[in-house]
């Protein structure tokens, strides 16, 4: 797995999060469980969004191009 994305925006992550979905791109979203506790009352604690090896080239040119930027997204 590979992480692609680190944010602590939970409107950014919802984004990612169906562009990846829409692709195809099985994801997983690390410390979801830790930020969910403080309710997101601690903004600090972000969330990692990783994907298979095999899909990471293909995450990055597509959040990229939703995100409106060339570099990571």
């Amino acid at each position: 797995m590979i992480e692609i994305e680190t944010t602590n925006d939970p409107v950014k992550l919802s984004f990612i999060e169906a562009v990846l979905k829409d692709a195809g791109i099985r994801y997983v979203v690390t410390d979801a469980e830790t930020a969910g506790m403080f309710g997101g009352a601690v903004p600090w604690i972000k969330r990692r969004v990783l994907v298979g090896d095999e899909h990471a080239d293909k995450a990055r040119r597509l959040l990229a191009d939703a995100l409106g930027n060339t570099g990571k997204a």
